[in-house]
């Protein structure tokens, strides 16, 4: 039998001659839960903002993005692509071409991103689950793809089919005219659906076919801004850009999906870090009530102390007992806590009480839970109350003659 563990699961459960004690130890075992329910739940939370985040940016963004390391463009020659193609666990090899653009409707005016794709882009990206009215077609010159908010600052309407959008571009090494219009290089084009993705994406991108975009910026043909390389699920990204520098002899800039937003998903990590170390100094000041509580239960069991002395109990294991104490008060409130956090966040994932405003990518706030960030709250919340509970301890049983004198 361990003793220690013994007299203290008899020290929490008896009855005090003060009940303050009772008070203050369930007090700790209280904020314990509360604060440990809080990291699980807020970490959580931020778990699936930050999968959210990545999902809508996945959805646009390619696995692999190989751009030029100097310049807006440069040429895919048909033996670029086919080295490409022939990597394994690549899929899709997309063409695309980008540049800012005037798009005119009626007599509203926006500057837009136009991205020019080819018909590889609907397959590798199912960018077709992302339309919200319309239909993905862009299989026919002049036709356009427009972001949400980028159509509604237009005013544009899929109904009407008899006013085009104009869409205007710098022409290349343009002299000065007395007519501006002879500057730009114009197409008349026609929606054929709106997508929503966020707002970085709705108010600013546009999508044609890759051909329009080049007739636009007077590119000559297989001129590219980017190759956008779509993986097998479950292949090793690192092994496909490590590959492709080989057969392109590192000429280009490559990157993978998290590079293309490193500064987003770096802020995200930086967040969380911050949120957790903010509630774990909650937690800290939290469990100062454990002090309080092991200071009052050594100073009511004075005699208890003076019995176990007089027994030959030595000064080790009496900071074993109330030690024991204070690990129960840490460990209880630390399952309550961990079992709410995880209920409730169980509960958002099933019912979705926690709501957003209608027209945001989900209807409710999303709920990502990781069995990294459970160990590591344990771990948290173990050391912080090892520490607050050894400070009273160390300090009024440091020697069995202070003991006695107490």
């Amino acid at each position: 039998m361990n003793v220690a563990l013994y007299i203290a699961k008899r020290y929490f459960v008896a009855k005090k001659s003060t009940q303050a004690i009772t008070i203050i130890s369930w007090i700790s075992v209280l904020s314990i839960a509360v604060g440990t329910a809080a990291l699980v739940i807020i970490l959580s939370g931020m778990n699936g903002l930050t999968s959210l985040v990545k999902t809508l940016y996945n959805s646009f963004n390619p696995d692999i993005k190989i751009t030029a390391t100097t310049g807006k463009i440069f040429l895919a020659d048909e033996k670029l692509l086919s080295q490409l193609q022939h990597i394994n666990g690549v899929t899709f090899v997309c063409k695309t071409v980008e540049d800012n653009m005037l798009l005119k409707y009626r007599d509203q005016l926006q500057i837009t991103k136009v991205k020019g794709v080819d018909t590889h882009f609907k397959a590798a990206t199912h960018f077709d689950t992302l339309i919200t009215n319309g239909s993905y077609f862009l299989e026919k010159n002049n036709q356009l793809l427009m972001g949400r908010g980028v159509a509604y600052r237009l005013g544009v309407a899929l109904e009407d089919m008899f006013t085009p959008i104009s869409v205007y571009c710098p022409k290349r090494g343009a002299n000065s005219s007395i007519n501006p219009e002879d500057a730009f290089n114009e197409e008349k084009c026609y929606p054929s659906g709106f997508f929503s993705i966020n707002d970085d994406f709705d108010f600013s991108y546009v999508l044609t076919s890759y051909q329009t975009a080049l007739s636009l910026l007077e590119y000559p043909d297989g001129s590219v801004s980017a190759l956008e390389v779509s993986l097998k699920p479950g292949t090793d990204a690192a092994f496909v850009m490590q590959k492709i520098k080989e057969n392109t002899q590192n000429k280009f800039v490559i990157k993978n999906k998290y590079q293309q937003n490193d500064v987003l998903f770096k802020t995200l990590q930086t967040e969380k870090l911050w949120t957790f170390i903010i509630l774990a100094f909650v937690l800290l000041i939290a469990t100062f009530n454990i002090i309080g509580a092991l200071t009052m239960l050594i100073l009511e069991k004075k005699n208890d102390i003076q019995t176990l002395s007089a027994l030959g109990a030595d000064t080790m294991l009496i900071r074993k007992i109330f030690m024991a104490e204070g690990l129960m008060i840490i460990f209880i409130g630390a399952a309550i806590g961990l079992f709410l956090g995880y209920l409730l966040c169980l509960l958002q994932q099933q019912y979705g009480f926690v709501t957003f405003e209608e027209g945001f990518a989900v209807s409710s706030y999303p709920i990502k839970m990781y069995a990294s960030d459970f160990a590591l709250i344990i771990t948290t919340v173990l050391l912080i109350g090892f520490i607050a509970a050894f400070y009273p301890i160390k300090v009024f049983t440091k020697k069995k003659e202070a003991l006695n004198k107490v």
